[in-house]
């Protein structure tokens, strides 16, 4: 596991700095990590996770594409050392990372209302988290994806929040506030194994769907849901060197 750890941190740092069509329109200081804490409260038995920026927290939001297929994903993403165990997946090699996300086009938290309308399915914009098992994959410029299986794949483990793609993705539904330069989330203690002094890094970056390929699941030229560009690293070099604050 740490061996892949280390390739898929060589992978995104080489490839940070290219450029794909759309990325260059959200790369503004509302994407420049000025710090990064996850602190631990015992009072409520949960952490909270933060990342403030250079601008305005959350305020940039994608344009939409109008479809699902190239659909833009912004994110505010916590790199971490936790297991994919320690929030309901089965064991797989990867990087687990909180994502914080907003995507127009699509809604993949079918059991949560953010914008409380009384509708699940049409608040996608809406800032909201994400547990992603993330694996090196060249075939974007971020270097990164998350990870995929096959449909139908028995021997996969997902949390029973999951949205219910082929895909190393949870919908676990905490609370994420954005205020001024910052965004945070609150997740309970018993929703990471109880788990409180993990190592962690902030990143935010473009990501983008893809539904082509074979059986349209993004299993051919492109994944399904790829990084294309890194707008900031908290460490400068995504070597984890953060604690949790107790």
């Amino acid at each position: 596991m740490k061996q892949a750890f280390f390739f898929i941190i060589a992978s995104l740092t080489a490839t940070a700095a290219f450029a794909c069509e759309k990325c260059g329109n959200y790369n503004n200081d509302n994407f420049q990590i000025s710090s990064v804490s996850v602190k631990h409260s015992r009072e409520i038995a949960a952490t909270i996770w933060e990342i403030s920026v250079k601008g305005q927290a959350g305020k940039t939001t994608p344009t939409p594409a109008g479809q699902l297929n190239g659909a833009p994903v912004l994110g505010y993403v916590f790199p971490t050392s936790l297991q994919p165990t320690d929030v309901g997946f089965s064991q797989t090699e990867g990087i687990l990372a909180l994502a914080l996300t907003s995507h127009p086009d699509f809604d993949d938290t079918p059991l949560w209302d953010e914008n409380s309308d009384g509708k699940y399915d049409n608040d996608g914009i809406i800032w909201h988290p994400h547990w992603v098992v993330l694996t090196e994959d060249k075939r974007v410029e971020g270097g990164l994806a998350v990870k995929q299986f096959a449909a139908g794949d028995n021997t996969v483990t997902l949390p029973p929040t999951n949205p219910g793609m082929p895909m190393y993705m949870d919908s676990p539904g905490f609370q994420v506030i954005t205020r001024g330069n910052t965004i945070k989330v609150v997740v309970p203690d018993y929703r990471i194994n109880n788990k409180t002094d993990f190592s962690y890094d902030g990143v935010t970056a473009y990501m983008q769907v893809n539904t082509g390929g074979d059986g349209g699941h993004g299993t051919g030229d492109k994944p399904m849901l790829g990084v294309y560009k890194v707008y900031a690293v908290a460490s400068g070099n995504l070597s984890l060197p953060y604690k949790v604050k107790q």
